[in-house]
């Protein structure tokens, strides 16, 4: 008999494990703290629990319509018009997703043909690539090289052509921690147009920019509200990141279009849940400068560690995370260094170059994640102090 064909299509192959459950699970594995994945050691406002326990008793457990409750649909509209001054229909041009992850999918999906290009930043989020790659279609890079991670205008534009069906960007960005500015938002905007591509653009740490960094909707830019399709969602900004409650929103006939793909995916999802979130939405300006200004806290406290054990790093102007070279210590190869990082200082990370198309392009950086309580964080720079007295 011939060898039996895999049972994994081939353009799957690549994405079998995530960094982030091999680094987790390494933590885990060896009781070193985990810096490495993205996700919060507190509970989200009370506010919002209470919403959920009270919407899971009150009866709220069948399935929500399948664009999404009501009533969070309209907090989310709300909430556009309340920070970016967006007008948003809450009935056709937003959609509630499993997370933004989901929202992600369902819109590359719906978008792309096969062969259609996608335009993304290095390093990238890995969901992105395995979207592209579910679709069909092609991912085009545009490599953010440190220690500032700024968009490089020749190769942004040699990144589109004629088969360029969307670009995809996120910001703030993960992993780097950058905040797109202004002027790149726009030549990226110009460039849409010019090829008449659509932007989607991840949007989840919205609420986590710090020092005078200013975050920008692309939709809130001149021209690209009818091309752009936003996402975000409720898991980083409320600390609710096992709840997976997202939603993108954008011209009713591209939301249309991620509706059709999203209704096969999960149909819906998280029922009790979305108006617990409309609530966190319409929290007060007090609860969004607090997260902040929270996070920058502990973002400065793990800077402070990182640079005394002998890193050099970028300092983010936004999201949960801090990228920072090995290379002064010795480190060549961040990969090796954060499968070694357990034993050697009981900390977790993630090498950056897992998140390029071309791992020499970061070969010595490594993430940490600072969205932990701040006892946790001080025991973690305890431990990277090992690192100083071993260079």
């Amino acid at each position: 008999m011939p060898p039996r064909r895999p049972a994994l299509v081939e353009r799957m192959r690549p994405f079998t494990s995530t960094i982030f459950a091999e680094i987790t699970a390494l933590a885990t594995r060896t009781g070193a703290i985990n810096l490495g994945q993205g996700f919060p050691d507190t509970d989200g406002p009370a506010e919002i629990l209470d919403a959920a326990s009270s919407a899971i008793h009150g009866g709220l457990n069948q399935y929500p319509p399948g664009p999404g409750m009501p009533v969070l649909r309209e907090a989310i509209a709300a909430h556009q018009q309340r920070f970016y001054g967006l007008d948003v229909d809450p009935g056709s041009e937003v959609l509630v997703t499993a997370g933004a992850t989901e929202g992600i999918a369902a819109t590359i999906l719906a978008l792309c043909e096969p062969g259609d290009e996608v335009v993304t930043f290095d390093p990238v989020y890995d969901s992105y690539a395995a979207s592209i790659a579910l679709a069909g279609a092609v991912k085009r890079t545009v490599t953010l090289r440190w220690p500032d991670f700024a968009v490089d205008e020749a190769e942004l534009r040699a990144a589109f052509g004629p088969r360029t069906r969307v670009v995809l960007v996120n910001t703030p960005h993960n992993p780097t921690g950058k905040v797109f500015t202004r002027a790149e938002l726009e030549a990226i905007g110009a460039l849409a147009r010019e090829h008449d591509a659509i932007v989607v653009t991840d949007e989840v740490y919205e609420h986590q920019v710090f020092d005078d960094a200013e975050h920008v909707p692309v939709a809130t830019l001149p021209g690209l509200g009818e091309r752009t399709v936003t996402v975000s969602s409720a898991g980083k900004t409320f600390s609710v990141t096992g709840w997976k409650v997202g939603w993108l929103h954008g011209p009713a006939e591209l939301v249309a279009a991620a509706r059709a793909v999203k209704q096969f995916l999960t149909f819906v999802s998280a029922g009790p849940l979305q108006p617990a979130v409309a609530t966190g939405l319409d929290l007060g300006d007090d609860f969004y400068a607090g997260l902040a200004g929270g996070l920058q806290a502990k973002r400065d406290l793990l800077i402070e560690g990182l640079t005394a054990a002998g890193f050099e790093v970028s300092v983010p102007r936004g999201t949960y995370f801090v990228v920072a070279d090995a290379a002064p210590l010795g480190f060549t190869d961040g990969v090796e260094l954060c499968q070694r990082l357990p034993e050697l200082a009981g900390v977790a990370a993630v090498p950056v170059s897992v998140f390029h198309d071309d791992p020499k392009a970061a070969p010595s950086l490594v993430r940490f994640a600072f969205c932990k309580r701040d006892e946790v964080l001080h025991d973690a720079v305890e431990r990277l102090s090992r690192l100083a007295s071993r260079a």
